[in-house]
């Protein structure tokens, strides 16, 4: 619930983490990408990641379309800055309730744009989009 109310508060105080959505066949993708040092320290801790002023966080929630039910599944993904690098994302399933999150950490510098690729897959549908988030350093 903590992580909730954080990434809702981040969601309407800062229009530069704002969440965005997609519609992925059954699916609505909520996504954004934040500073970790936008978490507490108890969140942060309690998630296991570490708060650095270049340290990025992504966040991804799935809800089915009609029911608006958070889905489980498995996520994946890289991101890759202007320079060609790329990054392999490792995402985390994160259970609070009814609510479903994948977190994943990305280092960064101040500064840096990455193209971000996620992969979603249930088992019987896998989707893929891509967005992109430019990182400053706080």
């Amino acid at each position: 619930m903590q992580l909730l109310i954080l990434l809702t508060f981040c969601i309407f105080t800062r229009t530069s983490t704002a969440e965005q959505k997609v519609a992925l066949g059954t699916w609505d993708v909520h996504y954004m990408a934040l500073n970790s040092t936008f978490l507490t320290p108890e969140v942060a801790q309690q998630y296991a990641i570490v708060r650095s002023k270049f340290n990025g966080v992504i966040n991804v929630s799935v809800l089915d379309k009609q029911s608006q039910k958070a889905q489980s599944l498995v996520v994946s993904g890289e991101a890759k800055n202007l320079l060609g690098v790329i990054k392999n994302l490792t995402f985390k399933e994160v259970q609070e309730g009814d609510a479903i999150y994948y977190l994943a950490v990305l280092p960064f510098s101040d500064q840096e744009r990455y193209r971000i690729t996620l992969r979603l897959n249930d088992g019987s549908s896998k989707q893929e989009f891509t967005f992109e988030h430019k990182f400053y350093a706080e």
